[in-house]
């Protein structure tokens, strides 16, 4: 058994500041992480697995129209949705991922059934689609997904060639990937991580979110990460593996490895973001080189925080 089990969970990273943040929209932002936190947690606490644990907080954010990722995502070019999800089990090294799925109201339990209910770790479009059908997963129209402020955000972009990194004031880039890692009763960790990609992304682009080592990667014999960020560069410098491998092979502490991973490697290749992740013994870090990060922590040590800003 396991001295410590804790969740850590993350709504997007970048330019968010206090002072350009609506009182009651923060609020709003507060609630909703708190809610997907005691979602996590209460599996954790009840002695569920850290794959239902991570599971379960994303499908909360994912429900949240706030965030860029199930309900809240963005639109493409062609004014749809297009959503990438993943997760990964620690203990077995078992993982699922989706990209480009529409209309499945929650990716992240479409990534769960790829690993569960598939011999395959990726599924894309129309298959995973069908996948999603055959399992039965909640299916919406496409006015679910829609939101007066991710349609101006596209409105503005649409007849451009440009893309945009999810924002909310003018000037402002914040990344609003969702996820969660966790560490169970039994010292196993999972990640999950799902989002709905650039605002007028073309040639159904896919980000870090679903590949695994990238933006989702766990290992029980090192840590669990889930990224948020500029994914091409997250892909680059396969960001999430990157810190197991740090842990792994040069002995650092999973702070330590995150620190180099988020402070130095990332910002030479320009990528802003952050990361969330948790090792075997319940240690968690929260770590971001941008402005802030919507973020929240709890563990059976009693330690327990929802943050937004530096």
């Amino acid at each position: 058994m396991n001295p410590c089990y804790s969740i850590a969970i993350h709504g997007g990273a970048g330019t968010i500041r206090r002072e350009d943040m609506d009182p009651s929209l923060e609020q709003k932002y507060t609630q909703a992480l708190e809610d997907a936190l005691a979602a996590g947690y209460r599996v954790l606490e009840t002695g569920g697995t850290a794959t239902d644990a991570v599971a379960a907080a994303v499908v909360s954010l994912e429900d949240c129209i706030l965030f860029n990722a199930g309900r809240g995502s963005v639109f493409t070019r062609q004014g749809q949705h297009e959503m990438d999800a993943a997760i990964m089990d620690g203990q077995t090294l078992a993982a699922g991922a989706v990209a480009g799925v529409q209309q499945v109201r929650n990716p992240v339990l479409l990534a769960l059934a790829v690993m569960q209910k598939s011999q395959h770790v990726m599924l894309s479009n129309a298959g995973a689609l069908q996948l999603a059908r055959e399992q039965g997963l909640a299916l919406e129209p496409d006015d679910y997904f829609y939101s007066a402020f991710r349609y101006e955000q596209w409105q503005q972009m649409r007849l451009s060639d440009q893309t945009m990194l999810d924002h909310n004031l003018p000037g402002e880039r914040k990344f609003g990937t969702v996820g969660a890692v966790a560490c169970d009763r039994q010292g196993n960790l999972a990640a999950a991580t799902s989002t709905g990609g650039m605002t007028n992304k073309d040639y159904n682009r896919i980000g870090d979110s679903p590949i695994i080592g990238a933006g989702t990667y766990a290992n029980n014999r090192t840590c669990a990460v889930s990224c948020t960020g500029h994914g091409e560069m997250f892909i680059r410098a396969v960001a999430a593996y990157d810190v197991s491998c740090l842990m792994e092979y040069n002995g650092c502490t999973l702070q330590e490895a995150m620190n180099i991973v988020t402070l130095d490697k990332l910002v030479h290749l320009q990528g802003e973001g952050g990361m969330i992740g948790v090792d075997a013994r319940g240690n968690a870090a929260l770590v971001f080189n941008s402005e802030g990060m919507y973020r929240g922590l709890q563990s059976s040590d009693g330690t327990r925080k929802v943050a937004i800003y530096r």
